[in-house]
């Protein structure tokens, strides 16, 4: 392989506005059921009696996710025609849509349930990093939209080296199960202890 693409994600700033997911959405037509990329809420803490008032612990954050292009990826491993696939050239996982049967072992498989079941087409579909953008010298559209520029696309070496190697944080599978592409600044809450 040549290059391996993934994504950094500045998660301690993301107001959760679904700009990135709603970009993502618009760019690939998707029906109402689908999204390749999702914004999940995370909360908790408590309020509690201190005295005559009340002090809390309260926290929420958002965890945009999309395909993590995953190094060992579960989704390829459980397609049994190959449908699902990584590209040597840039490490990018990918469907062939003629050998895809719409089994759906992909998305059972994945961790991050990354790949959609197409209803209208009774394929399997997911993000593929905006290909043609790509090769159009463009980024992702779901990078593009961010407006607080929280999310960056590139070579993960490259991502890594500027940003660091964390992958996981509370709210996210363990990365050790599929070695995803993707670095993450995390929120305070979701940092793993």
């Amino acid at each position: 392989m040549t290059k391996q693409y993934g994504f950094y994600i500045d998660q301690s700033r993301c107001s959760g506005c679904n700009a990135c997911a709603m970009a993502c959405k618009d760019k690939n037509d998707l029906d109402d059921e689908r999204f390749f990329r999702t914004v999940t809420p995370r909360s908790g803490g408590t309020f509690a009696p201190s005295g005559a008032a009340y002090t809390n612990n309260v926290w929420a954050y958002w965890i945009s996710m999309a395909c993590n292009h995953c190094s060992e990826p579960k989704c390829v491993h459980g397609c049994p025609t190959t449908a699902m696939h990584k590209r040597p050239e840039d490490g990018i996982v990918a469907i062939d849509q003629k050998l895809c049967v719409g089994c759906r072992y992909c998305a059972w498989n994945c961790p991050y349930n990354a790949p959609k079941f197409d209803q209208n087409r009774g394929k399997m579909s997911k993000c593929d990093l905006c290909l043609d953008l790509i090769a159009q010298g463009r980024e992702p559209a779901c990078v593009g939209a961010c407006p607080l520029e929280l999310i960056k696309f590139g070579p993960i070496e490259e991502l890594r080296a500027k940003y660091g190697t964390l992958a996981e944080i509370n709210g996210l599978p363990n990365a050790g199960l599929t070695r995803p592409n993707l670095v993450v600044k995390p929120h305070k809450n979701a940092a793993k202890p």
